[in-house]
């Protein structure tokens, strides 16, 4: 890979490197972020991960979380970090307004920008773009197909191979999508060096707050809509449901799943009213590509069966929108799984 060698030659001596991903970070972005960090330690690099927003508590337990620096909390230590950077990394994320003011203090940088991303379509801004949107789960799993390339593996260590598990079981929701046969084989070689996927799975998924419970329950209950003759399914959530669930920042992970699990749901959407915006994820079974729906419709993308986007507009017209656009994609919605 002919980016991997031009990457090695720009870290062929000890820099001044920054690691940055998307606002809203998942578990993708910051273990990927994180496993990059521990092995450009390893290589004598002076590094700092930087993140427009704080990410969900259930990755605290990733070592080094405690340090990553945070935008919206630490303006002037992001773009000082950002400004004496030599290398800046681009992770899980095309396009640099997905990282707010933050882009903007990058595209003036003097650094090198190195693009490491799994999402289609990247924008033309880095040095360096490592891009698979069709061969892998995950920015983790490409990561770790770089770490290969680059003949790093022996740098990794079982904090920064547990970090990798993190990415790919979340962006696969625990391999139950975007999977193929490649992801099965590089999550089994990063086992077999030491990750410890029995624990980060059990750290992922058994260790909620009893509000979160409380949380999925009221969705189900009171927020999901059915439309049974189009297979789909919406859960929604008001700005009125924040205020009274006390909905933190990563809450609401993975509950747009829950309707995948119905076998009358081909296509479901998680809409959510934030102050000043409304977000939707998409997700589908099959066939039929929810990254056309939210570019059309939400002015989003990313992956066949796993899209997002926002607007800003009432959450009724939002409703209103996936109410459309599952109507005209009945056919397809129907034979797609």
């Amino acid at each position: 890979m002919q980016e991997v060698k031009d990457l090695l030659q720009i870290l062929n001596q000890p820099k001044n490197v920054v690691i940055t991903s998307h606002r809203n970070p998942d578990g993708d972005a910051v273990g990927s972020s994180l496993a990059l960090r521990h092995v450009l330690e390893k290589k004598f690099h002076s590094v700092t991960v930087a993140l427009p927003s704080e990410f969900p508590e259930v990755l605290s337990f990733l070592e080094g979380s405690e340090e990553i620096l945070i935008y919206d909390i630490d303006k002037e230590g992001v773009l000082k970090a950002i400004e004496n950077a030599d290398v800046v990394f681009c992770l899980d994320y095309n396009s640099l307004d997905r990282v707010d003011k933050m882009g903007e203090a990058i595209a003036a940088s003097k650094a090198k920008i190195v693009l490491v991303d799994h999402h289609l379509y990247p924008d033309s801004f880095a040095h360096i773009t490592i891009s698979e949107p069709e061969e892998v789960s995950s920015t983790c799993e490409l990561m770790y197909k770089v770490f290969k390339e680059a003949d790093w593996l022996s740098a990794l260590n079982v904090d920064t191979l547990d970090a990798l598990l993190v990415g790919i079981i979340t962006d696969t929701g625990s391999f139950k999508f975007s999977l193929n046969a490649m992801t099965l084989l590089h999550t089994s070689e990063i086992v077999a060096q030491g990750g410890d996927i029995k624990y980060v799975q059990d750290r992922l998924n058994n260790h909620e707050q009893e509000k979160w419970l409380k949380l999925l329950g009221h969705c189900l209950s009171n927020r999901m809509i059915i439309y049974p003759d189009l297979k789909s399914g919406l859960i929604y959530l008001s700005k009125k449901d924040y205020l009274d669930y006390n909905i933190q920042r990563g809450d609401t992970e993975g509950i747009v799943n829950y309707l995948l699990r119905l076998d009358t749901v081909n296509v479901a959407g998680f809409i959510t009213e934030q102050p000043n915006i409304v977000k939707i994820s998409l997700r589908s079974k099959g066939d039929f590509s929810v990254q056309q729906m939210a570019s059309e419709y939400y002015k989003g993308g990313g992956h066949r069966n796993a899209s997002g986007g926002a607007i800003y507009s009432s959450l009724k017209h939002a409703i209103a929108l996936f109410e459309e656009a599952i109507e005209k994609n009945k056919e397809e919605i129907l034979k797609s799984y």
